[in-house]
């Protein structure tokens, strides 16, 4: 047995040591030869800074020695700092020795005194080598080490060349893991890039109706909902190569690089056709042109005009697929959304229940769960979740059960876990005062009173007082039961008179206020200003749209952003705004007056639980 791991070792050692040579090859000739120079330079520093003998030879040893006749002949040497010098000795058995004087002509004095004329040499030049040369030569070593350096640690993916910046950074896969199986909830958009694959390995039954492939398609959609994971799936299903970059691998501080990469990304992709090319966030490379500080001449816009004359110029990309992505599509500049570059745009929405349920299923495969777990009841639940937010939903739940030392999942896991994104996990070591909890329970219970009697925003899930990661001294979590195509009057102006709620229970139990509803306010001011606004249901602003903070997408349109209406309009909507504000406020303080003694139990409840579920609250109604 020991043999046999002594064999193993030294055949893993003998093909790292393999894997080192053929990747390492060219490094370690660079590091030899640095060290040669470097070498050679301390050399000609030493050799040029240190000539001559020994230095302890003294002043009074020289005078012994010419009291005793065994001077032959001196030099004096002066130095640059006057008086200082080196006095070079000649003795009878031809030695030689160095003495350093702080006076030269003191010196002269004294060895002309014993009948020797010392022979005076020029004050000597500055060395060139030394104060010149020396440096640039160091700096230039260094230099062209850093880049020897930087361009042997990019031989595997550069091929060891140096000043290799422009050539594209896309990785070539042949295939994944990753199928359209694996895509969960996203029906339509997966029929539509089936039709892409089935196009790549079947072209001729698309060719004799006359139809072209698409040269793009782009993918568009809120953060997490699964652009990324559909080109990996085609990349999965095509037999086809299939180019992968992220759109910030074209922007470089270098002027020319990001188009240069354009060209050699295409350049590759040529020569392997058909094929497909996938840009994650290519927003950081294509947006609009003539909207920022640096004009025409930005590298930004060289690489976007770059890529849209190798999408449809006047060369042909026959067989070649852009894929991207992106969830800031209003940004895009208009020329490269245009049929011929972008043929087909792919909205990716947050999935339905049923398209959660499913998502839930994949991602609790590998994932062992308790009989008491519903997935269908959380993907009821999760409204608003995307695909990411139900996979970090599941991977918190498993998480949690592995930290009760557990091998499976319950049901409670998920409620936990479900709060913790929500809203944040809980800070139930931080100490409050008795008084701080009672305005924070009475608060919540303003929230949860009118979470439950309005019809449109309820039903209450889980009423709490303990703080939060969030800064919140406490959290009421509504439980929508289905999903919402769109907004309603009705249904904003009682999420405004929502937001209220913990304010007004705060006013008519304490009889005074605190800064703990400050985030309510802001949110009911906006919701009632995006009413009049954006939405049109004011009576007296009218069906006119005067929002302008999607325009403001830009800083150079900040900069020369003027407003679009009077001020006269605008006192008008402020004052639209407050009235819609104060009228939710008074008829929420009527609602909570109504079921005061629900409030005063809720809250006492709250104080003695700390946390309390659905049922627990709705009881309180009976």
């Amino acid at each position: 047995m020991t043999s046999d791991t002594g064999i193993f070792r030294i055949s893993a050692w003998l093909n790292l040591t393999r894997r080192r040579q053929k990747l390492g090859k060219g490094a370690k000739g660079i590091n030899l030869t640095f060290i040669f120079i470097l070498v050679l330079v301390l050399v000609l520093i030493w050799a040029s800074t240190n000539s001559g003998g020994s230095g302890s030879y003294t002043m009074a040893q020289f005078v012994a020695e010419m009291e005793e006749g065994l001077v032959v002949d001196v030099e004096i040497h002066p130095n640059v700092q006057v008086p200082t010098g080196m006095l070079r000795i000649t003795l009878k058995d031809n030695q030689q020795r160095n003495l350093y004087v702080s006076d030269v002509i003191e010196a002269q004095e004294i060895i002309k005194s014993y009948n020797i004329e010392p022979i005076v040499r020029d004050v000597p030049q500055e060395n060139w080598f030394i104060t010149e040369l020396l440096p640039l030569l160091m700096l230039l070593v260094v230099v062209v080490f850093m880049f020897s350096m930087m361009n042997a640690q990019n031989a595997g993916n550069s091929g060891g060349k140096m000043m290799n910046f422009g050539k594209s950074r896309a990785r070539l896969m042949t295939g994944g893991e990753v199928t359209l199986k694996d895509v969960a909830g996203l029906k339509e958009e997966k029929e539509d890039l089936e039709e892409i694959v089935d196009f790549l390995k079947d072209p001729g039954k698309y060719t004799k109706v006359g139809a072209r492939i698409p040269k793009g398609v782009l993918l568009e959609g809120a953060p997490g909902t699964g652009k990324t994971l559909l080109a990996k799936a085609i990349a999965g299903e095509a037999n086809v190569p299939f180019f992968s970059i992220s759109g910030s691998d074209f922007v470089e501080m270098f002027v020319g690089v990001g188009a240069s990469r354009v060209r050699d990304l295409f350049a590759e992709a040529k020569k392997n056709a058909p094929c497909i090319v996938f840009i994650d966030e290519i927003d950081a490379v294509a947006r609009r042109r003539g909207t920022g500080m640096g004009g025409g001449h930005d590298e930004r816009e060289q690489t976007l005009n770059q890529m849209l004359v190798e999408m449809d110029g006047f060369g042909t990309n026959e067989g070649i697929i852009v894929m991207a992505a992106t969830n800031r599509v209003d940004i895009l500049d208009p020329a490269i959304l245009r049929p011929g570059r972008f043929d087909r745009k792919i909205t990716v929405s947050p999935p339905d229940v049923g398209g959660r349920e499913e998502i839930l299923n994949v991602h609790a495969k590998n994932k062992p769960l308790a009989e008491d777990v519903d997935l269908k009841q959380v993907a009821q639940t999760t409204a608003g979740f995307t695909g990411a937010d139900l996979e970090n939903l599941l991977n918190e739940s498993a998480i949690q059960a592995a930290k009760e030392n557990r091998s499976f999942i319950k049901q409670d896991d998920i409620k936990r876990s479900f709060i913790k994104v929500g809203i944040g996990a809980e800070k139930k070591s931080r100490i409050i005062s008795e008084k701080e909890k009672k305005i924070t329970a009475y608060h919540e219970a303003g929230h949860a009173i009118l979470f439950h009697v309005l019809p449109d925003v309820g039903p209450v899930y889980t009423v709490s007082i303990i703080p939060t990661g969030l800064g919140a001294a406490g959290y009421t979590m509504p439980l929508p039961e289905r999903d919402e195509m769109f907004n309603t009057k009705g249904r904003m102006l009682q999420d405004i008179m929502v937001s209220l709620g913990g304010r007004i229970a705060e006013e008519i139990i304490f009889d005074d206020v605190t800064t703990g509803a400050s985030s309510d306010i802001k949110k009911a001011t906006k919701v009632a200003r995006a009413m009049v606004t954006k939405y049109g249901f004011s009576d007296n602003i009218g069906v006119i749209n005067y929002d302008e903070d999607d325009n403001e997408v830009f800083i150079g349109r900040d900069l020369a952003h003027t407003r679009s209406h009077s001020e006269a309009v605008a006192s008008e909507i402020d004052v639209e705004v407050r009235a819609i504000v104060d009228d939710c406020y008074k008829k929420a303080k009527d609602i909570i007056m109504k079921y005061e003694t629900v409030l005063h139990a809720c809250a006492e409840l709250l104080l003695e639980k700390e946390k309390i579920g659905r049922d627990e609250f709705e009881a309180l109604f009976a």
